[in-house]
């Protein structure tokens, strides 16, 4: 097929979209607007079909980089532009092979925190998440009050180099009610917020707990 300006403006796949809506294209039509131009002597939609033959629908999602990459007429960025097409259509669908819990709420979070809620001792508590916010791993910091001679940032963040997260959430209970924020635990989010951007891992919330509800501290971000 030559270029896709020489088809009539109605078969074209932009044109298509706009007048009949994204649903009534083809699979083919939907590809080669992602990629936007031909190459090499071919059309988008012609690089479009190459792509569905080698990977259909069922598999298309896992494609690699480099997987695209040996699909001629794909640069680096139409790859680019593609799996970042595929990875967000993954995380719409909620589509979690590993079924690990997603947490992207505070509310998600406290499904994991309900334990130490009534403990009579402070329980300082990280969850680690990659970032797709699937939770990694959670990991008992401290037990005792909780200060910055207690949770040092190595403690928190050693757990977050191994299992390769990107994020983390960390919490702690107040076993005397109260969920007001002390002056210890102020410090001990900005000490922890400042490791991890030495690290590259974001903080995205500290989240004190009680038995009767919880409170973030602010200034996180």
């Amino acid at each position: 097929m030559g270029s896709i300006l020489g088809l009539p403006a109605h078969e074209r796949p932009r044109e298509k979209l706009h007048t009949k809506g994204a649903e009534n294209l083809s699979d083919r039509e939907l590809v080669a607007i992602l990629l936007r131009t031909g190459r090499s002597g071919k059309s988008a939609l012609d690089i479009a079909a190459d792509i569905l033959g080698k990977y259909p629908k069922k598999s298309i999602l896992d494609v690699t980089f480099e997987d695209l990459r040996k699909v001629s007429g794909i640069d680096s960025s139409k790859a680019c532009t593609l799996l970042a097409a595929f990875e967000f259509t993954k995380r719409a669908l909620g589509e979690v092979k590993s079924g690990r819990p997603i947490i992207e709420t505070t509310e998600q979070a406290l499904a994991q925190l309900h334990d130490i809620r009534e403990h009579k001792k402070e329980h300082f508590v990280a969850l680690y998440l990659n970032a797709r916010n699937e939770l990694l791993h959670r990991e008992e910091i401290s037990v005792g009050t909780v200060n910055a001679s207690i949770v040092h940032p190595r403690d928190v963040f050693a757990p977050a180099l191994e299992h390769n997260a990107t994020a983390i959430i960390v919490a702690h209970n107040h076993p005397s009610g109260s969920s007001e924020s002390s002056s210890e635990d102020r410090e001990v989010t900005r000490r922890l917020k400042e490791a991890g951007r030495l690290l590259g891992i974001t903080m995205l919330k500290h989240v004190i707990v009680t038995a009767q509800g919880y409170a973030e501290i602010e200034g996180i971000r």
